[in-house]
């Protein structure tokens, strides 16, 4: 299967895709959810129409166009919509801040940045003039797009930037679909699994880890315009949730709620970022779901993953362990000096394999001329203490400490 919601849409038209139970009143009641039901064949449609209208702007292959807003079937669609053109589809995190926001634009040159009416706040920050709110794309009257030529890998498919609006790493459509696959193999990801989404579109483990793996799959994504840990267990239980994949605040808030009980009754694992609260854990537990710890990053937003029966918060006193790399990701420990540990051993984590960003993403006019930052600078230019990887001879030098036991399970220190 290939990264192609066209041939989803044929496989299984009538499918359900994606729930978007976002209320529609701004001040609706806790727990209130609406279910708009998108299939498989309008979720193409709709990137098909979002293609057109984009073309009608003059944007096409080699382009990149930037999205500020929430969570909305419409991000989904767009980033379906830049495959098509060969364009490159660049989520902007509308948690940024005024000043934060205008660093993901140091190195990004868009064609066409999109935001909703709601960010425009955030969108008066943007060095760039040339925005479209959503409703008004909605309204371009569209452009044939030639559909015979198929997407390359010349420029990123996506690209996407840390919390603080830098790096920006950038990814094939090769490696998005080899952290797809990452699911599958990991956690038995498969089309009859309903998801929720409890991190932003403009995150790695949001798009890539969970919307775009359910989709590959040919799932149901319960989304969210913001999480809400009421709202969620709601959905959970009225859609009889299989799988539950969030960062540990997620996981833990969505075990405090009343409705708790009910959300979990058709849940049958659940994938937990970051060391799980102790009492989170044993609440899933206490239902018979096993819980698995994943590590990721910007650069590589599934690399390790322990199994459904490891402990993942680390009660055991040691670290809370993340397993072992998934299939197709090679992880390393190296010491001060660079020299490749061993064994059991302690030291900076070192990362490669297919479903790693190819790169950071460098300002147009580089003496090199390629997408990537060249990998000898990776991310030395920045001064934040956030900002520690690079790329070196096709390892992502994270800048974590972790540790290795006899096993060959990995720790972060």
């Amino acid at each position: 299967m290939t990264l192609s919601l066209a041939r989803r849409a044929e496989q299984f038209p009538d499918r359900t895709a994606v729930i978007d139970i976002s209320e529609r009143r701004l001040y609706a009641p806790a727990e209130t959810i609406h279910e708009d039901r998108v299939s498989y064949r309008e979720l193409s449609t709709v990137a098909d129409r979002i293609a057109e209208r984009l073309a009608a702007r003059e944007v096409g292959a080699g382009d990149t166009v930037c999205l500020v807003t929430r969570n909305r079937v419409a991000a989904l669609a767009l980033f379906f919509a830049c495959r098509r053109l060969g364009a490159t589809f660049a989520p902007i995190s509308h948690l940024l801040t005024p000043a934060t926001v205008e660093r993901p634009f140091d190195v990004l040159e868009p064609e066409l940045v999109v935001a909703e009416a709601a960010q425009r706040d955030l969108v008066r920050s943007i060095p760039f003039d040339r925005v479209v709110t959503l409703e008004a794309l909605a309204e371009t009257e569209g452009e044939p797009i030639d559909r015979s030529e198929q997407p390359t890998d010349a420029t990123p498919t996506l690209v996407l930037h840390g919390e603080t609006g830098r790096p920006v790493a950038g990814y094939s459509a090769t490696a998005i679909e080899r952290n797809c696959i990452t699911g599958v193999v990991a956690w038995g990801l498969a089309a009859n699994d309903v998801v929720p989404l409890t991190t932003p579109l403009s995150t790695p483990d949001g798009l890539v880890r969970v919307a775009l793996s359910v989709l590959y799959v040919g799932g149901t994504l319960l989304l969210d315009r913001a999480f809400d840990p009421g709202d969620a267990t709601t959905a959970m239980a009225a859609e009889n949730a299989t799988l539950l994949l969030g960062r540990e605040r997620a996981i833990r808030d969505i075990a405090a709620e009343s409705g708790f009980d009910d959300a979990v009754d058709s849940l049958e694992r659940v994938v937990c970022e970051g060391p799980a609260d102790d009492e989170a854990v044993a609440a899933y537990r206490d239902h018979d779901v096993p819980v698995a710890p994943v590590y990721g990053c910007l650069e590589c937003p599934t690399a390790m993953s322990g199994g459904f029966d490891t402990d993942p918060s680390g009660s055991d006193g040691d670290g809370a362990p993340v397993g072992h790399p998934v299939p197709g990701c090679r992880a390393r420990l190296v010491d001060e000096e660079g020299m490749v540990l061993e064994g059991v051993a302690e030291g900076q984590l070192q990362l490669s394999g297919p479903m790693l960003a190819d790169g950071y993403v460098s300002a147009l006019g580089t003496d090199d001329g390629d997408w990537y930052e060249p990998a000898e600078r990776g991310r030395a230019k920045y001064d934040e203490a956030d900002d520690l990887g690079r790329f070196t001879d096709g390892w992502f030098h994270t800048g974590e400490q972790f540790s290795r036991d006899e096993s060959g399970i990995y720790r972060p220190q």
